[in-house]
C-alpha cells in the first residue's frame, strides 16, 4: 500500500506541478473543475445518491455556476457597453464576498469536532442537505482555487499545495513518531495530537522559508511577514479538520474510501479533503493581508 502511494505520488506531483506553472488561468479553472466534478460525483455516492439521474444533476447544478462565475467578468463587460455604464465593472470584486460563508462553515466544523465528536458522528442528516453541503464546499474549492492561481499568480499557488501536502506528511511520521494522545478516536483513531503540532510546526517552517526566499521579490513585499506565517499555521489547522469532516461522512457510510481512482491513495476526494477546507481559508486570508497592506 505505501509502494502505491508513493508511486502515485510521484506521478501525480510533477503534473500538478505542471498544471500550476505552464497552463493559462483559463485551462487550470477547466482542469480544477473537472477534478471538482470528479469529486462530486465521490460525494454523490458517499450521500447515498444511487441513481445515476440524480448524480447527473447533482453534477450539472455544479456546471452551471462554475459556467455564471467564470463568464461573470465578461458579461460585465458586454453589460458595461450595451447600458453605457463604466463603473459596473466594479461590481467583479463582489465576488469575494463569497468566500465568508465557506470559512464561516469551515471554523464551524473544526469546533464541532474539537468539542463534540461524538455528536457530529451520531449527527444524522438527509441526503439533500448532505448534497447542498458537498455543492457548497466543492463550489467553493473551484472558485477559490482558481481565483488564487489568477490572481496571485503560479507560485503562490504551488505555496498553497505544498503548504497542506507538508503538512500531511509531517503529521504522518510526527504521529507515528511521537503519537500518543488521539486528536479524534472516534472519528480518525490513527490520528494524534502530537501529529498535529507536528502538522503545524511544518506549516509554520515551510511559509518561513518561503517568505525569506521571495521577500526580495516584488510581488512579496506587501506580505507583512507575520501575518503570513500566522496564515499559514491556521490553514493547516482548518485543513486537519477539513480531514476529518470527511472522516465523519465516511464513517457514516460505512467505507475506508471515498473511490478507487488513485492506486494507494483510493479516491480523489481522500487526496484533496484538507485541500478543500483549506482553500477558502486561505485564501481569505491573503485577500486581507492584501487590504490591510
Amino acid at each position: 500500500m505505501l509502494l502505491q502511494r508513493i508511486i502515485t505520488a510521484l506521478i501525480l506531483v510533477p503534473l500538478v506541478v505542471l498544471a500550476v506553472f505552464q497552463l493559462p488561468s483559463e485551462y487550470f479553472s477547466l482542469l480544477i473543475g473537472l477534478i471538482t466534478l470528479l469529486a462530486a460525483w465521490e460525494w454523490a455516492n458517499l450521500i447515498g445518491i444511487n441513481s445515476l439521474l440524480k448524480r447527473g444533476l447533482f453534477l450539472f447544478a455544479l456546471i452551471l455556476p462554475m459556467l455564471w462565475l467564470h463568464f461573470w467578468t465578461q458579461f460585465l463587460e458586454l453589460a458595461a457597453q450595451v447600458l453605457d455604464w463604466p463603473d459596473i465593472r466594479d461590481y467583479s470584486g463582489a465576488l469575494e464576498w463569497l468566500v465568508i460563508p465557506p470559512v464561516l462553515f469551515w471554523i464551524l466544523v473544526m469546533i464541532l469536532i474539537r468539542n463534540t465528536p461524538e455528536g457530529v458522528l451520531k449527527l444524522e442528516m438527509r441526503a439533500r442537505y448532505k448534497a447542498l453541503i458537498g455543492w457548497g464546499i466543492l463550489l467553493a474549492t473551484w472558485m477559490f482555487l482558481s481565483r488564487l492561481r489568477a490572481f496571485y499568480g503560479s507560485e503562490m499557488t504551488l505555496y498553497f499545495l505544498i503548504l497542506v501536502w507538508t503538512a500531511d506528511i509531517a503529521a504522518y511520521f510526527a504521529g507515528k513518531k511521537f503519537g500518543k494522545i488521539k486528536l479524534a478516536p472516534e472519528i480518525s483513531p490513527g490520528k494524534t495530537v502530537q501529529g498535529m503540532y507536528g502538522a503545524l510546526l511544518a506549516g509554520a517552517v515551510w511559509s518561513i522559508a518561503f517568505i525569506g526566499y521571495y521577500s526580495y521579490r516584488d510581488g512579496f513585499v506587501w506580505m507583512r511577514v507575520s501575518d503570513f506565517i500566522m496564515l499559514s499555521v491556521l490553514t493547516v489547522l482548518i485543513s486537519i479538520y477539513g480531514d476529518l469532516f470527511f472522516s465523519v461522512v465516511k464513517r457514516q457510510r460505512g467505507v475506508k474510501d471515498t473511490g478507487s481512482i488513485l492506486p494507494g491513495h483510493g479516491g480523489i476526494l481522500d487526496r484533496v479533503d484538507s485541500l478543500i477546507a483549506a482553500i477558502p481559508f486561505f485564501y481569505a486570508g491573503i485577500l486581507l493581508i492584501g487590504l490591510m497592506s
